[in-house]
């Protein structure tokens, strides 16, 4: 009787197991619309279950349609463009540096990115905040 009640419990979870699936290709840097997605009745392990999830966010893969969308395969869309112009602020203590720079990379708000100092051409890593600009650490 054990047995058949935890059969039972669990052909339940797994009916309601829901996967989001493109609908067509969604290329890379691409924003996810829902016309892009649909919610299917199988689940995918790794893969979102909640087009809540994935509305709104950028592919950083190609996405085929009739294929999952994996945990990894999209994120936040991105700030900052590979080439682009930014602010580098260096914070330490009580001093405050402000200098150009270019991104070496693209990035999405929290991501950490290289950057190069357009006056002294060194290589740094910052990370990209939410105005635009990056932040530099030693």
């Amino acid at each position: 009787m054990k047995r058949l009640a935890l059969m039972m419990m669990l052909m339940a979870g797994s009916a309601a197991a829901e996967t989001v699936v493109a609908m067509a290709t969604i290329r890379p840097q691409q924003l996810i619309t829902a016309q892009d997605v649909r919610v299917d009745a199988a689940q995918v392990q790794g893969a979102y279950n909640s087009m809540e999830e994935v509305i709104g966010k950028e592919a950083r893969v190609a996405i085929y349609p009739g294929r999952a969308i994996m945990r990894g395969h999209i994120g936040e869309p991105a700030l900052i463009d590979r080439n682009q112009y930014v602010e580098l602020v260096f914070n330490q203590g009580g001093l405050r540096i402000i200098a150009e720079g270019r991104a070496l990379a693209r990035g999405s708000v929290g991501e950490r990115i290289r950057v190069q100092n357009t006056s002294s051409r060194t290589v740094l890593f910052g990370t990209v905040a939410p105005n635009g600009s990056v932040v530099v650490s030693r």
